[in-house]
C-alpha cells in the first residue's frame, strides 16, 4: 500500500514547537530560524487543512486535534532516530556511553573503571557527568547511573545501591582542644553543606541532627558545595564535618582519609539506579556493564555495612 506521509521536516518542526510550546525554543533546538519553524508548521497545517496551534499574542497552544497527534509524532520520530543511530553505529560498536553525577563519577565510578577495562578490553567507556539529568534518547547515551527514586518514564531502571548518610571528618578532628567524639561536640566544629540534594529531597544537617536528638545544633552556617565530591575533599582537608553519602565516602574511609566519628546512619529517600532505554537492555555491552556494576555495588554495600 502506498504511504502518503506529511513532510518530515514539517513534522520535526511541529513536534519541537508542540513540546516546547514555543517556535523560538523549537528553532534553537533544531538550529534554524523562528521563521523557518513557522513556515514548516504552516505547511503542515495546509497539508491537514486545519490549524494545529492557537496563536494568542505571545502564547502558543495546541489545538485539541494537535494534542492527540503530538505524542504519536514524537514516538515515531524517536523510533526513526533510534533506528538511524543504530544503523550508523552498527551492531559491532562496543563504545558504551555512560552518564552520571560528577560526584558519583569522581568518587565511585572512575576509581573502579580500570578493573572493568581489564575484564572487558573490547568495550570502550565514554563517561559524561553533570548534575542535570541527561536525556538518554536525545543525547545518544546508553546508560545512566542515576541518584533518584527510580521513576523514569519510558526507561528501564534497576536499583543498584541503597544509600545512607552519616557524619564524616578528618581523623585530625578527633584530637586537639575540642576533640570530636559525640554529636554534641559538633557545636565546636564547622558543618559542611551539600546544596545539590538538600532540603526535601535528601536529608541535610538539620534532618540528621533532629534524628540524632540535637536539633538545637542545626545551622546553615559554614561552607556550601554544589558537588558532593568537593564536600568530601574539604572534609579530608580538615575544614569541617560533612554529612556524607556512604557510597561516596567509603573508599576514603578505607584509606583512612575519613572516619565516621559517630552515628546514626540514616537511609536517604534517593538511591542509585542503572537506567537504559528498553531497546538496549539486552545489547551485549549494556548487559556486560550492568553485571559488572551490580557486582561492584554489592561490594560497596558490604563495605558500607562493615564501616
Amino acid at each position: 500500500m502506498k504511504r502518503k506521509l506529511p513532510p518530515l521536516n514539517a513534522l520535526r518542526a511541529f513536534e519541537a514547537a508542540g513540546r516546547h510550546r514555543s517556535f523560538t525554543l523549537a528553532a534553537e533546538e533544531l538550529n534554524v530560524t523562528q521563521a523557518a519553524i513557522s513556515h514548516q508548521v504552516r505547511a503542515l497545517e495546509e497539508y491537514f487543512q486545519q490549524d494545529l496551534f492557537l496563536r494568542q499574542n505571545r502564547n502558543l497552544a495546541l489545538t485539541s486535534a494537535a494534542q492527540n497527534y503530538l505524542p504519536t509524532v514524537a514516538q515515531a520520530l524517536n523510533l526513526i532516530n533510534d533506528a538511524s543511530r543504530q544503523l550508523v553505529r552498527h551492531d559491532n560498536d562496543t563504545t558504551l556511553r555512560v552518564s552520571t553525577l560528577p560526584s558519583f563519577a569522581a568518587k565511585w565510578l572512575l576509581p573502579r573503571l580500570a578493573s572493568f577495562q581489564a575484564l572487558h578490553p573490547e568495550i570502550d567507556i565514554l563517561v559524561s557527568s553533570r548534575n542535570e539529568l541527561a536525556d538518554l534518547e536525545r543525547e545518544d547515551i546508553d546508560v545512566g547511573l542515576r541518584f533518584g527514586v527510580g521513576k523514569y518514564p519510558g526507561l528501564h531502571s534497576e536499583k543498584i545501591l541503597h544509600e545512607r548518610k552519616f557524619p564524616v571528618c578528618s581523623p585530625s578532628l578527633l584530637s586537639g582542644d575540642k576533640p570530636l567524639s559525640r554529636p554534641e561536640d559538633l557545636k565546636h566544629h564547622t558543618l559542611l553543606h551539600d546544596e545539590v540534594f538538600g532540603g526535601d529531597i535528601e536529608i541535610d544537617w538539620q534532618g540528621w541532627l533532629e534524628v540524632a536528638g540535637f536539633p538545637e545544633l542545626a545551622t546553615r552556617r559554614g561552607p556550601w558545595f554544589n558537588d558532593s565530591s568537593m564536600l568530601l575533599t574539604a572534609s579530608i582537608a580538615g575544614q569541617g564535618v560533612a554529612l556524607a553519602r556512604a557510597s561516596l565516602a567509603v573508599d576514603d574511609m578505607a584509606k583512612g582519609l575519613l572516619i565516621k566519628p559517630f552515628g546514626p546512619e540514616i537511609p536517604t529517600t534517593y538511591n542509585y539506579y542503572f537506567v537504559t532505554r528498553p531497546n538496549l537492555v539486552d545489547r551485549e555491552p549494556v548487559r556486560t556493564f550492568f553485571n559488572w556494576i551490580q557486582a561492584e555495588t554489592q561490594k560497596t554495600g558490604a563495605a558500607i555495612t562493615a564501616a
